[in-house]
């Protein structure tokens, strides 16, 4: 039997996840569209995707919670509407869980920024918080869904464990300067790119934006998701690397294919962790 404090990602696809640490599953960004099934954007905007989910919904282990960064149709959508459980918690923005709930998800729980909430298994303790996001500049801003990121903290008997935090899907911007200074000694930081660009607007970062993400954010451990699934996406991982190597950041970046597992740090007691060694 496994120790309940090994931690993973194992990547489906798009920004969808399952998280895995002290005996929590959390999934993210639940997308189960198959190629050349569209998303729904909003205002009549759809986009085509280009890849296949590495599960279906069906095949998903028990859930202690769902993690939403926003509503839009390439995180979450009709199959995931239809397939999850509707019990399981969804913590995503207030936005969000009203539609949540019209849709059966009455544990649907909306965060403001900075606002927590905790999931007690016995001496262990995942603790989920909103963090800022901006998914587009300017008036922009008004015309798409609130989003958020959110930094995960995994305890046990008052000791972390794991800290990860998920960009969700934002551009670099000044609101986002607050995380690390609440959230310092960042784990793992699970990074939303593409050059998400909808009517000409960039509304998810791309490789450049990425680069600078890293270096404000400052994990010990980064994985980049949410970059070549849709047609929409302009910036794809090449962009990304490009960026992160001209930074000099390459040896904190772990690039990891849908249907893998990543093995992530899980702290010692009075020790910060080295990244791991990689993709199993």
């Amino acid at each position: 039997m496994s120790d309940q404090r090994d931690a993973s990602v194992f990547f489906i696809g798009n920004a969808t996840t399952i998280i895995r640490c002290d005996g929590f599953t959390v999934l993210t960004d639940p997308n189960f569209l198959h190629r050349g099934q569209r998303a729904n954007l909003g205002w009549g905007i759809t986009t085509k995707r280009r890849t296949e989910p590495a599960m279906d919904v069906y095949e998903l282990p028990p859930l202690d919670a769902v993690v939403l960064s926003h509503m839009h149709g390439d995180h979450w959508d009709r199959v995931a509407r239809r397939g999850l459980d509707k019990e399981v918690p969804i913590i995503t923005t207030h936005q969000a869980a009203r539609r949540l709930k019209r849709q059966g998800f009455h544990n649907a729980l909306g965060l403001e920024y900075w606002e927590e909430h905790r999931i007690q298994r016995g001496d262990r303790t995942l603790t989920i918080t909103a963090t800022p996001a901006r998914h587009a500049p300017g008036p922009m801003q008004m015309l798409l869904p609130p989003c958020m990121g959110s930094v995960l903290d995994f305890t046990r008997q008052g000791e972390m464990d794991m800290r990860l935090h998920i960009s969700g899907d934002t551009i670099m911007d000044p609101c986002l300067a607050e995380i690390p200074q609440r959230f310092t000694d960042i784990d793992v930081g699970i990074v939303h790119l593409g050059g998400t660009k909808i009517l000409g607007m960039l509304v998810s970062m791309d490789g450049w934006q990425g680069a600078d993400w890293i270096q404000l954010i400052k994990p010990a451990s980064v994985l980049p998701v949410h970059y070549d699934d849709y047609e929409v996406f302009t910036s794809g991982i090449d962009d990304f690397q490009q960026q992160v190597n001209r930074a000099r950041l390459s040896h904190l970046v772990h690039y990891i294919g849908r249907g893998e597992t990543y093995h992530l740090p899980v702290r010692r007691p009075g020790t910060h962790p080295q990244p791991p060694p990689g993709p199993r």
